[in-house]
C-alpha cells in the first residue's frame, strides 16, 4: 500500500478498582507468585501469551472493555483481592528473626552483568544471570537488606530459530522499555538521574533505573542517551555483544559506573558482592573515591577488600575476562592520576604469571578478602588454578572457599506441586524449606497421588514442547505428516513414555552429544516398542561458538534419522517458560558434563525438586547430592573415569558413554517400566520421592544465602566496621604493617632447637621448640604452629589439627624461641610439620597475604 505509515498506541485505562494492578505490574515479585500471574493470564490468555508473560506490557494493550468487566467481575474481584493480601503481607513482614544476620547498618550490593528474573525482563543468558535473580529472590524472602546493580540491554540474549538442516540462527530484538517493570531514578527535583562514567577522551553518560523485586531494588544502567555518540549509545545495547573494546567499556560502566550511581543516590552499602568478574572494576573505582578522601593507594586497598566478596563460577578459561594492558593503560589513565599512583601498580592488581594481559578475576581477588567457588568440587578445584595469587600456600589452605549454589524454590517448583504440598504438608511449608524433617514428609503421599501429579506435570511439558515443535517444523516448511511422525511418542493425552531431558547452554565441555557415541547401541535403548523412551534436547549456544553450534547440527542430524525419528527431540528457543516446564515434566534430568568443568549446575536441582530423576556426571552439586547406597538411591551417578588425566579426550568420553548407556539400559528403563497394577512402578515413584525429599532442604536459595550471610556477608560488615572507624585507621595500620612484613619476609628463618623425639607412652608430653630469625618483625607478627595429621591423611577431608607454639622470649644471635608442650591424645603413627606465617588481629583470612614458610 502507498503512504507512509505511522504507528499509534491507544492503551486502555485501568478501572478504580483494578488500580492496583499496575503496582503488581511493576513488582518481579509476581515472577515467583502464580497467583499474581494467573490474575493477568485471566483477562486475556491469548493477549498474555503474545506480549510474552509481561504484566506491563499486558496492561498497556488489554481490551478497556475487558477491564470493565473484570472491575464488575466478582470472582475476578475476590482474586485480585487474594493477590493483593498476600502481596501486602509479604511485604510489610518484618525481617526473619532467626538465621544468620547483618550488622545493624548493614546493605549488601550486588553486582552482575546479567540478572535472570522472569522472560519479561530478558536481560540475562543463562545460568549466571538465574543463579543471580534467584540471589535476589531469596534475599527479598528473607528481607535481607540487599541491593543490586546490573546494565540495562535493549537486546538481551538472542532468540534462538533452528533451520531444517539443524543450523542456530540468533535473532536479536530490541526491547521496548515502556513494556519492561523498569522506572527512572529521579532527584529531588524529579529530574532523571544520569551519572558520567570517565572514558578515553570522553565522559560516558548513564541513566539510572530501577525495578522492584520484592523487598530488593536492582538498579540498572543505560546508556542509550542523546548525549552519547552513536559508539557510546551502543555499548550497553547488547548483552555479552560487540568486541573487546565494547566488552572493556560495559564491564567499565557496570564496575566504576555502578559504584557512581550508588554514591549519586548516598546509598553507602557495607558489603560489596561481585558475582563473577565482570564486575571487578569496581575495586579500582571505590579505591579512587577512597584516596580522594585522603587514603593512600596501600591502605585505600585494605579498606576496599576487606568487605567485597567474590564469587567465581567457572574453571574454564574462557569465562575469565582479560584484556591487553595497552587496554588498561588508556581507560584507567585517568583514574592513576586521580589516585597518585603509578600505572604500573594498578596494572599489578591484574597480573597473572603466564600471560602479560590484565585478568579480571586476579583483580578481583586481589580486591577482595572473601571469595568463594559455587560448589565444594569447584572450591577445590579453583583453590588450585588460583593458587598463584597465594604462593606460599597450599592449595587446601588458600582462602578461596565454596558455597554451593541453591534454587529459589517457589519460582521453579510447579503448580501441582505447590498445591498439593499445601494440603500435605502443611500452609507453612514454603517458610520451612531447609528444614529436612519437613521434607521427610514427601514420602507420606500416596503413590498413586504422586504418580498422578507428576503425570500432569508431564503432560503439560509435552503441550508446550508440541507447540514449539510444531512451530519450528511448520517455519521450516516440513510435512503434516511428518510433524505426527515426529510427535507420535511426545503424547500429552497419554504421557507414559520414559522421556529425558538435556536442556542448557550448548558449551563443548557439556558433551551434548556424547549420548550419540554408540549409535546402535543407542537404537537399542530407545527403541525396544515395550519400554520406549524420548530424550529432549533444548539450548543455545553463543553464536560466536562454533563447536557449540555443530553440537546442535548433530543433534539434529541424528534426530532425522530414520530409527531415531520421535524418539530424539530437539526444540527451539530455550527460555525461562520452556526450562520450567522441561525441568518439571521429564521424567529423568541427564547431565554430562567434562569433569571438572561444571562449577555448579543448578538445572537438576530445579528438575530434584519437582520430583525428576538426576542422571548425571559426579561434578559440581551432583557430587555433594547424590546419594546411591542401595535403598537410598536419589538418582544415578555417572563417576568420572579421567580424575587424574590418565586418558585421552576420545578413551574419556567413550567410557563415560559406555557407563550412560549402561546405567540407562539396565537401571534407568527397567525400573521405570516396572509398572504394578495401578499402571506405575513403586521403585521409581520411591526414587522421585527421595529425589524432592533429600535435594530440596540443601539445594535451595534460603539454604544457600544463609551460608552467604554467615560465611561472608556478617564478617565483610564487621571487618568495614574495623577497618574504616576513625577516619580508617584500621585499613591505615594493616597495610603499613603488611608493607613492613613483605620487606622482611624473605630474611625469615626457621629452626628446630629441640632433638626430635621418636616414640613416647601415651599420656606423656613432648616438647617443640622452634628459633625463628625475624628480621626486624616483632614476635607477635608471626605465627608458628605445628600441623598433627596421620600420614596419607587425605588434607581436604581430614584436615590436620593446629597447635600454636607461643613465644618463650628471645634465644641468643638475634633469634627468638617459640615451642610447645603436647600430650597427644591418640595411639600410632602420626606425622607433623611446623610452619610461620604472618598473623595480625586485623587479617580477614590468616593466610590472605600468601606467605608462609615451613621448617
Amino acid at each position: 500500500m502507498a503512504g507512509t505509515r505511522f504507528n499509534l498506541e491507544v492503551n486502555p485505562r485501568l478501572p478504580s478498582r483494578l488500580a492496583r494492578l499496575d503496582e503488581l505490574a511493576n513488582n518481579l515479585w509476581y515472577s515467583w507468585d502464580r497467583p499474581t500471574r494467573a490474575l493477568f493470564a485471566r483477562l486475556g490468555q491469548k493477549l498474555w501469551g503474545a506480549v510474552g508473560h509481561s504484566p506491563k506490557a499486558f496492561l498497556k494493550r488489554v481490551d478497556q472493555h475487558r477491564l470493565e468487566e473484570a472491575a464488575e467481575d466478582p470472582i475476578f474481584l475476590g482474586a485480585l483481592a487474594r493477590v493483593l493480601s498476600a502481596y501486602d503481607t509479604y511485604h510489610t513482614a518484618p525481617a526473619k528473626e532467626h538465621g544468620p544476620h547483618l550488622p545493624e547498618g548493614g546493605l549488601v550490593a550486588y553486582f552482575c552483568a546479567e540478572f535472570g528474573f522472569h522472560e519479561s525482563l530478558p536481560i540475562y543468558s543463562g545460568g549466571l544471570g538465574i543463579l543471580a535473580g534467584d540471589h535476589c529472590k531469596t534475599a527479598s524472602d528473607l528481607n535481607l537488606s540487599f541491593i543490586g546493580v546490573g546494565l540495562l540491554y535493549r537486546q538481551g540474549y538472542f532468540l534462538q530459530t533452528i533451520d531444517g538442516n539443524g543450523r542456530q540462527n540468533a535473532e536479536y530484538t530490541d526491547a521496548d522499555f515502556e513494556d519492561l517493570p523498569i522506572a527512572p531514578v529521579l532527584k529531588a527535583d524529579a529530574s532523571e538521574l544520569t551519572i558520567a562514567v570517565p572514558m578515553p577522551g570522553r565522559n560516558l553518560v548513564a541513566k539510572v533505573w530501577k525495578t522492584r523485586v520484592g523487598h530488593v531494588t536492582l538498579y540498572l544502567l543505560d546508556t542509550d542517551l542523546e548525549e552519547n555518540s552513536a559508539h557510546d549509545r551502543d555499548i550497553a545495547h547488547r548483552l555479552y555483544g560487540g568486541d573487546r573494546t565494547t566488552r572493556i567499556e560495559q564491564e567499565i560502566l557496570l564496575g566504576v559506573g555502578g559504584v557512581k550511581a550508588l554514591a549519586a543516590m548516598n546509598i553507602r552499602p557495607t558489603v560489596w558482592h561481585i558475582n563473577e568478574g565482570h564486575a571487578a572494576f569496581l575495586i579500582i573505582e571505590r579505591m579512587r573515591q577512597l584516596i580522594g578522601q585522603g587514603l593512600d593507594f596501600a591502605s585505600a586497598i585494605e579498606a576496599v577488600a576487606c568487605n567485597t566478596v567474590f564469587t567465581t563460577h567457572t574453571v574454564v578459561p574462557a569465562g575469565h575476562d582479560h584484556f591487553a594492558e595497552d587496554m588498561i593503560r588508556r581507560y584507567f589513565d585517568q583514574a592513576c592520576r586521580d589516585m597518585g599512583c603509578d600505572m604500573n601498580t594498578l596494572v599489578d592488581l591484574g597480573r597473572t604469571p603466564d600471560s602479560g594481559d590484565f585478568n579480571m578475576t586476579a583483580l578481583a581477588i586481589r580486591g577482595s578478602r572473601h571469595q568463594n567457588g559455587v560448589s565444594r568440587i569447584h572450591g577445590e578445584v579453583s583453590s588450585k588454578v588460583l593458587s598463584y595469587l597465594w604462593p606460599q600456600i597450599e592449595p587446601e589452605d588458600n582462602p578461596m572457599d565454596y558455597v554451593t549454589n541453591g534454587v529459589h524454590v517457589p519460582t521453579f517448583l510447579s503448580d501441582l506441586w505447590h498445591e498439593t504440598f499445601d494440603r500435605l504438608l502443611g500452609a507453612g511449608w514454603s517458610q520451612r524449606l531447609t528444614d529436612q524433617q519437613l521434607w521427610e514428609g514427601i514420602h507420606n503421599i500416596p503413590d498413586h497421588l504422586f504418580w498422578s501429579v507428576r503425570q500432569s506435570m508431564k503432560a503439560g511439558m509435552l503441550h508446550l514442547l508440541r507447540n514449539r515443535i510444531g512451530h519450528q517444523h511448520s517455519r521450516n516448511q516440513g510435512s503434516q505428516a511428518h510433524l505426527d511422525r515426529l510427535l507420535r511418542y511426545a503424547d500429552a493425552e497419554n504421557p507414559n513414555i520414559l522421556t529425558i531431558g538435556f536442556a542448557r547452554r550448548f558449551a563443548t565441555y557439556k558433551r551434548a552429544t556424547m549420548l550419540f557415541q554408540d549409535l546402535d547401541w543407542l537404537r537399542e535403548i530407545v527403541s525396544d516398542p515395550q519400554r520406549p523412551v524420548v530424550f529432549v534436547f533444548a539450548g543455545k549456544a553463543h553464536p560466536a561458538d562454533k563447536p557449540g553450534q555443530e553440537m546442535i547440527r548433530r543433534i539434529a542430524e541424528v534426530a532425522a534419522m530414520p530409527e531415531f525419528i520421535g524418539r530424539i527431540l530437539l526444540a527451539e528457543g530455550y527460555d525461562l517458560h520452556l526450562a520450567r516446564r522441561l525441568v518439571a515434566g521429564v521424567d529423568v534430568w541427564l547431565n554430562n558434563p567434562v569433569y571438572p568443568l561444571e562449577a555448579s549446575g543448578t538445572s537438576g536441582m530445579k528438575a530434584a525438586v519437582n520430583g525428576v530423576i538426576n542422571l548425571s556426571v559426579l561434578d559440581g552439586w551432583w557430587g555433594e547430592g547424590c546419594d546411591d547406597m542401595p535403598g537410598r538411591e536419589n538418582g544415578w551417578a555417572i563417576k568420572p573415569v579421567n580424575t587424574a588425566g590418565e586418558l585421552d579426550d576420545p578413551r574419556r568420553d567413550q567410557e563415560e558413554a559406555r557407563a550412560l548407556y549402561e546405567i540407562l539400559q539396565d537401571k534407568v528403563v527397567p525400573l521405570y517400566y516396572d509398572r504394578g497394577p495401578m499402571g506405575y512402578s513403586p521403585g521409581w515413584v520411591a526414587m522421585a520421592k527421595r529425589s524432592i525429599a533429600t535435594i530440596t532442604p540443601r539445594f535451595n536459595s534460603a539454604r544457600m544465602l544463609g551460608e552467604y550471610i554467615g560465611k561472608f556477608y556478617a564478617p565483610a560488615a564487621r571487618q568495614w566496621q574495623r577497618q574504616s572507624a576513625d577516619g580508617f585507621a584500621g585499613a591505615r595500620a594493616l597495610a603499613a604493617w603488611k608493607t613492613k612484613v613483605r620487606g622482611a619476609w624473605p630474611g625469615i628463618a626457621l629452626r628446630r632447637l629441640d632433638n626430635p623425639t621418636r616414640r613416647i607412652a601415651f599420656g606423656e608430653n613432648v616438647r617443640f621448640e622452634v628459633a625463628a630469625r625475624l628480621d626486624g618483625l616483632a614476635p607477635e607478627d608471626i605465627t608458628v604452629e605445628l600441623l598433627f595429621s596421620r600420614p596419607n591423611a587425605n588434607m581436604s577431608s581430614r584436615p590436620p589439627r593446629r597447635f600454636r607454639l607461643e613465644y618463650q622470649g628471645p634465644c641468643g644471635d638475634g633469634e627468638s624461641l617459640f615451642a610447645l608442650e603436647l600430650t597427644p591424645d591418640v595411639c600410632g603413627k602420626i606425622e607433623y610439620r611446623m610452619r610461620a606465617f604472618p598473623s595480625h588481629e586485623l587479617l580477614t583470612h590468616p593466610f590472605e597475604m600468601g606467605m608462609m614458610l615451613w621448617l
